[in-house]
């Protein structure tokens, strides 16, 4: 972020520290998330989403914006944060970036939302309406086969709105490499990443890490 967001009192410091899973069997780590939900910083990224829009709309094939999860500490008063301030936030970002980019697709990473499990909040659900109605792609940082936290929140809902989304696109990080296949006790093999994705979750577009080992091969 640049110095300015990071230094100026009406941004709030800019970014807040949140926790972060690299991966099955790591330890957890710490990161940090813009301070979306502060509507100094929001503006900015909009101003950043626009300039960006008006330099590559048509250009590039699609503007992809950061996940839905975000695990900030809620007891800390300093961030301000708030569940349906960030919520709120994330829309009116998805909303900003459909209005920047008119010709290239516009992708919003689901996987979860702070304060909801298996759609207690009606979050899940309201975005993927408003994607399915405003031509909004959706997609994800990590395609897992059938694993339970996932399939209590993000996954049923591209299952049930595959057809209606504008695109769909998701990654396989490293992190995602890490995980184990419980039937075979084994990494997921390229062939079952794929069949779970296009099958079941409807993606079009599939982002491999570089350390995906059959890119080696």
């Amino acid at each position: 972020m640049p110095d300015y967001l990071l230094t100026e009192p009406q941004y709030g410091g800019g970014l807040a520290p949140q926790l972060d899973n690299p991966g099955e069997g790591k330890p957890v780590g710490h990161g940090w998330v813009a301070m979306q939900w502060n509507p100094a910083v929001r503006d900015r990224f909009q101003a950043l989403l626009q300039a960006l829009g008006e330099a590559f709309d048509g250009r590039v094939f699609g503007m992809n914006l950061p996940e839905t999860a975000a695990d900030v500490d809620m007891e800390d008063d300093r961030n301000g944060f708030s569940c349906e301030a960030y919520f709120a936030a994330e829309m009116q970002n998805i909303a900003a970036a459909r209005k920047a980019f008119r010709k290239s697709h516009v992708v919003q990473y689901v996987n979860f939302w702070p304060c909801e499990w298996e759609n207690d909040h009606n979050y899940m659900a309201r975005l993927f309406d408003y994607a399915s109605r405003h031509a909004i792609g959706l997609g994800g940082p990590d395609i897992v086969p059938e694993r339970k936290v996932h399939m209590k929140n993000a996954y049923p809902f591209f299952n049930r709105n595959k057809d209606r989304l504008d695109l769909v696109a998701m990654a396989v990080q490293e992190p995602t490499l890490t995980y184990t296949n419980p039937k075979t006790g084994k990494p997921f093999t390229k062939d079952e990443l794929v069949r779970f994705a296009s099958e079941y979750l409807g993606v079009d577009v599939i982002f491999w890490s570089a350390a995906s080992p059959w890119l080696k091969e």
